[in-house]
């Protein structure tokens, strides 16, 4: 992990994996999307309102992964000093939230003709909105708080290692209590979605999945780039004062 350590070598993988990401996520998404919500045949019980799963599950997905790459590179900030790590939290926190707020809406779009509602506060959707405010604090502390080296800050890590609690509850909520939501379709080494549905929404996974990734690079080299520009400012001023 620490040959990735430096900033300059990690721009120069970053330079063609951003792209290599984007376009590949892209691609895939597009593709799953267009089966997905074109040829894959109506739900039994549902009928056509099913096709939000290849968007809303995605996003779900994401929303917790992003807060994951959060409450671990908050831990490499932390223990190991990673110089990249604060980056990498800041640039996945927008996104994460972004993702988290797409869930809650196609959820929302979902639920009013197969629940009769557009919310209830279940334990599914009631930490999912939880998740939510975490990504609101959380950018707004780090922010806050960031370091001369572009990083989160030391509180920011924290609060986004305590907020990774939020996580499991999320994963578990449908099992721990009685809820509207359905239980997990897939779970480890089985699934209860039909081959029809089950591979395009593993493709919409695997895209959403690269443009995630692709957008979290992007985004830490920009913050890079901010710190640079700083960081040639500081020396003018700093040549200025000295004249």
């Amino acid at each position: 992990m620490h040959g990735f350590a430096n900033p300059a070598r990690f721009l120069r993988i970053a330079r063609w994996l951003t792209p290599a990401c984007l376009v590949a996520g892209l691609v895939v998404t597009l593709a799953a999307l267009a089966y997905g919500l074109f040829a894959a045949p109506a739900d039994r019980l549902m009928g056509d309102t099913v096709r939000i799963l290849f968007i809303h599950v995605p996003a779900a997905w994401l929303g917790m992964a992003g807060w994951t790459t959060i409450a671990g590179a908050g831990v490499a900030e932390l223990v190991w000093r990673h110089p990249l790590a604060g980056i990498a939290a800041r640039a996945a926190a927008v996104p994460g939230a972004a993702f988290t707020a797409i869930c809650l809406a196609t959820g929302s779009i979902w639920g009013r003709p197969t629940w009769g509602t557009w919310w209830v506060w279940d334990g599914r959707l009631t930490s999912m909105l939880v998740l939510l405010f975490l990504y609101f604090g959380y950018i707004a502390l780090a922010d806050a708080t960031r370091g001369e080296g572009g990083g989160s800050g030391r509180v920011a890590a924290i609060f986004g290692i305590v907020g990774a609690i939020n996580v499991p509850i999320i994963n578990r909520s449908v099992v721990w209590w009685n809820s509207l939501h359905q239980p997990p379709s897939i779970t480890m080494g089985k699934s209860a979605i039909d081959a029809a549905f089950l591979w395009p929404l593993l493709g919409a996974t695997v895209g959403f999945s690269l443009l995630f990734a692709g957008v979290v690079l992007a985004r830490m080299r920009a913050i890079l780039a901010d710190i640079q520009a700083e960081a040639r400012l500081r020396r003018k001023a700093m040549a200025r004062a000295e004249d």
